[in-house]
């Protein structure tokens, strides 16, 4: 996953960190911070990260890149 802005299909822009991994698990998890507000670091599994999602009867990314950060 490429580090950089990524918006959310609600709107919010969120810039992702890195990848890294469950200690117990192995499971990949998306490093990110909030691009408004207090900034606050999120950790989120990587295959929801990457999902899509039903939007008015459509899929669309959960998160799409935008552009380096």
């Amino acid at each position: 996953m490429q580090p950089g802005r990524y918006r959310h299909y609600k709107g919010n822009d969120y810039i992702v960190i890195g990848v890294a991994r469950h200690s117990e698990t192995e499971e990949e998890l998306v490093v990110y911070r909030t691009d408004y507000g207090d900034r606050s670091l999120w950790l989120r599994p990587k295959a929801m990260f990457e999902e899509t999602v039903e939007v008015e009867g459509q899929r669309v990314p959960r998160f799409r890149y935008v552009s380096e950060a």
